[in-house]
């Protein structure tokens, strides 16, 4: 391969080139099957290579805290190098240890989810990511989320499981991929995003519609609804939505096999004043 000048690029710019030219060269001298049974093996070994923890904060819903804690959380809880980067519309507030990209300036809501697909992210083409929302709450090691099943993409069932225990549909608020695995999720959408969202709930459904079928999914025990499947009680106080707390404070917390706790609609961890989520989100 040609010599490149490595003065014209930034730091970043350089390592996601020459993971390329990496990958070029392994392509050229074995089949892409093989590759991709190095590239697991290799993982394996070294699951501290290339792997980034994703969130997305995007308009009013949720500070800058968010972020933050959410970094904090993942530092305690994450003994394999990574690098945290945040899909954001404002920078403001964010911990300067995270790295930020911006997204387009079309999408709204839930609906920024599948940019997170995009195989043209400024990421390291061979990296991991480990998307997480920030309604999460964590007490227990992620490791094992990046090393299970290597080189495939895993999900969650989604939390209806706890009403419906055959309920097969996925749940995104933790996802792990390969940049690029997923890009056809995100061509879909962008090439209609209007239809995508006029046939869809949200983005999750439309994730399921797009890779039905093609996830690994995550141990049940491992990440878990903190509403429907640790608290006992789910009895809400009256007010407005997004703003509700649960009635009763409750002493309870996550078996021993579970690293994430997702507090998907109310209370928000902030809005908890249960023990186990005060000690843990900060």
């Amino acid at each position: 391969m040609a010599k490149i000048d490595k003065s014209k690029y930034t730091k970043a710019e350089w390592a996601r080139i020459r993971q390329e030219r990496r990958n070029a060269k392994i392509q050229k001298s074995v089949n892409f099957k093989e590759y991709e049974q190095l590239r697991a093996k290799k993982i394996a070994e070294n699951p501290g290579i290339n792997n980034y923890v994703m969130c997305l904060k995007h308009g009013t819903k949720y500070s800058a805290d968010y972020v933050n804690i959410l970094y904090n959380m993942v530092k305690r809880n994450l003994s394999i190098p990574f690098t945290m980067v945040c899909l954001t519309d404002d920078r403001a507030g964010l911990n300067p240890d995270i790295q930020c990209i911006d997204l387009p300036k079309n999408l709204t809501g839930w609906w920024c989810k599948p940019y997170m697909y995009n195989s043209n992210l400024p990421l390291p083409d061979d990296c991991t990511i480990l998307y997480m929302d920030l309604d999460v709450v964590i007490s227990g090691k992620l490791d094992k989320l990046f090393t299970y099943q290597p080189g495939e993409w895993c999900v969650i069932r989604d939390f209806t499981r706890a009403m419906q225990p055959k309920w097969e549909k996925y749940n995104s608020s933790v996802i792990r991929f390969r940049k690029g695995q997923l890009h056809d999720v995100w061509k879909r959408f962008n090439d209609d995003p209007q239809k995508v969202i006029g046939s869809h709930f949200g983005d999750q459904d439309w994730l399921w519609t797009a890779a039905r079928g093609t996830a690994k999914l995550w141990p049940d025990e491992w990440i878990r609804s903190y509403k429907w499947e640790i608290r006992k009680d789910r009895q809400l106080s009256a007010g407005q939505k997004g703003e509700r707390k649960f009635i009763h404070k409750e002493n309870v917390e996550p078996d021993e096999n579970c690293c994430i706790a997702v507090f998907h609609g109310d209370p928000n961890p902030h809005n908890c004043n249960d023990s186990w989520v005060v000690n843990n989100w900060k």
